[in-house]
């Protein structure tokens, strides 16, 4: 288990940067008072410490110095300029661990002193729940110990695996974007009930507990999701009726473009 002694610093405290700090304390791997929070913009790092308990700055390299795992939950538009305020402050005994999607390791390991154990991970806001998605890839200096307290790190947090990097901007693409995929599947559903009849409150409940139901039955069951269809698609019944509704539509077609298309612009952004 990661040592609650342990120090980590974040640096930048938006939504999935404090998602994550909210899922490591609730989760007890780390103690409020060793997690510290750097970011621009001074009243939300407030509401934070307020909220959490947690140490915060608006200096980059207060909260560096004072870290032995250093989390990375910057845009990447920003990366740049938040590697060369830091790269100072990066020790060999520090680990870096980086959620910015698209951004490959080399663009940390380039920048950083040679050396430097660097794990890049894509995470998404499921975290805020304890059910995010991670994919988890280590740097070339980065140690089976620290692939271990990543992983640890991130499974409180929900579910991580580890893969390769020339895989990452599939998992971005997939889990870091899929949640903006399904929540208008879940409302899209409740409209439908909506129109049918049924109060909006009670249809948003439904319909999103029908989303969370089909996926625990996929995973704690093992099957393949075409054998679980079939398995309430009864001959001639209501079921079949809406699933042909579906591919009328191009549904299957639409979410492999959207997977593909968050793909391709985290690709992109990793070229910047």
């Amino acid at each position: 288990m990661v040592d609650q002694n342990r120090k980590i610093g974040f640096i930048g405290a938006g939504k999935m940067g404090s998602a994550l700090m909210q899922g490591v304390i609730k989760a007890g791997i780390v103690k409020p008072e060793n997690l510290g929070a750097a970011d621009v913009y001074e009243p939300f790092l407030n509401d934070l410490k307020a909220k959490l308990g947690i140490n915060i700055s608006t200096d980059n390299t207060v909260i560096a110095r004072a870290s032995d795992i250093l989390l990375l939950a910057v845009k990447p538009q920003t990366l740049g300029s938040v590697l060369e305020n830091l790269k100072a402050d990066i020790t060999s005994d520090k680990l870096v661990i980086s959620i910015a999607a698209g951004v490959p390791l080399a663009t940390y390991e380039n920048a950083l002193p040679a050396g430097t154990r660097v794990i890049r991970v894509m995470p998404n806001i499921a975290a805020t729940v304890s059910e995010a998605a991670s994919g988890i890839a280590p740097g070339k200096n980065a140690t089976p110990e620290d692939v271990k307290t990543a992983l640890e790190i991130f499974s409180a947090v929900g579910t991580a695996v580890q893969v390769s990097e020339s895989i990452m901007d599939a998992v971005t693409g997939l889990s870091g974007s899929g949640p903006a995929f399904i929540f208008p599947v879940i409302e899209a559903m409740a409209d439908g009930a909506v129109l049918e009849g049924m109060d909006r409150k009670s249809a948003l409940t439904l319909s999103a507990q029908t989303v969370l139901g089909a996926a625990k039955m996929m995973l704690e069951t093992g099957l393949h999701p075409g054998e679980l269809k079939d398995m309430v698609t009864s001959p001639a019944g209501t079921t079949i009726q809406g699933v042909h509704a579906l591919e009328e539509a191009g549904v299957r077609a639409a979410f492999m473009n959207a997977v593909i298309r968050a793909t391709e612009r985290s690709k992109e952004l990793g070229k910047k």
